[in-house]
């Protein structure tokens, strides 16, 4: 049974919405504010968050922000009676999985669950325990990136997209073949993740200037090594 952490300071929808999930085989803890909510999160080990916006002690932003440090693999859905523009463009761009607006039908949630959890678990094996990009040593097995003595831990989801980059380094790929075989969905919020995760590689990579990841404005990119 997948563990979900609930955090929803709405009483009587939590309790609703909590026992719908549990109807459908879903584990669920559930946390009456922001700062309760971490604190179960430091605690336990989920495999998907769904998160209330606005509740106090902590909001649901701030929260998620928190949760990404601890576990930068673990999705997650944000709940919100607001429909400001502002705000979606704010939980897409901290890399959440799926955006909701309250009212909506606790059927309609069950379904976003199970295909985020689906694609989640698409994972490709790694064919070779270490081996040289550049300058910088990618070590498969143990999730790490090296480069002149410094050391970068990846998440298994970086560890999975840079072997996968790697294998099609020097060609364009296309947008939603990289999305499809890493996050097993070519939809809109996938795309979002991909866009976050592809920053933070930019980042990791800055160190060899001959590496580069160019991106083509709605067609793919392509990992250049010269």
């Amino acid at each position: 049974m997948k563990h979900i952490l609930l955090a929803e300071d709405d009483f009587d929808f939590g309790s609703i919405l909590k026992q719908y999930l549990e109807i459908h085989n879903y584990t669920v803890t559930w946390a009456k504010d922001g700062k309760e909510a971490l604190e179960i999160f430091t605690n336990e080990q989920f495999d998907i968050c769904v998160l209330d916006v606005m509740m106090p002690k902590m909001d649901g932003f701030t929260l998620a922000e928190k949760i990404i440090d601890l576990d930068p693999e673990v999705p997650f859905i944000f709940l919100t009676a607001k429909k400001m523009k502002e705000d979606k463009i704010r939980g897409l761009k901290l890399g959440a999985d799926d955006y909701i607006s309250k009212p909506f039908e606790a059927d309609i949630l069950v379904l976003k669950l199970e295909n985020i959890l689906k694609r989640s678990r698409k994972v490709i094996l790694p064919k070779e325990e270490v081996i040289s990009i550049g300058n910088y040593e990618f070590d498969m097995i143990n999730h790490k990136l090296k480069i002149e003595g410094e050391s970068q831990r990846l998440t298994e989801k970086e560890t999975i997209l840079i072997q996968y980059l790697w294998t099609h380094k020097n060609r364009m790929i296309k947008r939603e073949d990289l999305l499809t075989e890493v996050w097993g969905s070519d939809d809109f919020f996938s795309g979002r993740s991909m866009d976050v995760f592809i920053s933070r590689l930019r980042k990791y990579f800055k160190q060899d200037t001959n590496i580069t990841i160019e991106s083509v404005r709605g067609v793919g990119l392509t990992f250049t090594i010269q």
